[in-house]
């Protein structure tokens, strides 16, 4: 299985408008330099008030998530 860490800022209201539909990703650029596209209903968890903001490990097998956690 393959890790990747990332961070992130996405305030609520940009969720809300842009990441609430069906099927829509999200670009990301890991911390190693990677590009990688994530389905946005993935980070719906991690969404409060004030958006999604943090660091997070992504674990992966192949081409399908295994888990997605936020770091401390």
């Amino acid at each position: 299985m393959n890790k990747i860490t990332f961070g992130i800022k996405i305030s609520a209201q940009e969720y809300l408008k842009s990441y609430q539909i069906s099927g829509c990703l999200v670009s990301i650029v890991a911390d190693d330099g990677r590009s990688l596209k994530l389905p946005a209903k993935h980070l719906r968890p991690f969404l409060t008030h004030t958006g999604i903001l943090g660091r997070f490990e992504l674990t992966f097998d192949g081409n399908t998530l295994v888990s997605l956690k936020r770091l401390a």
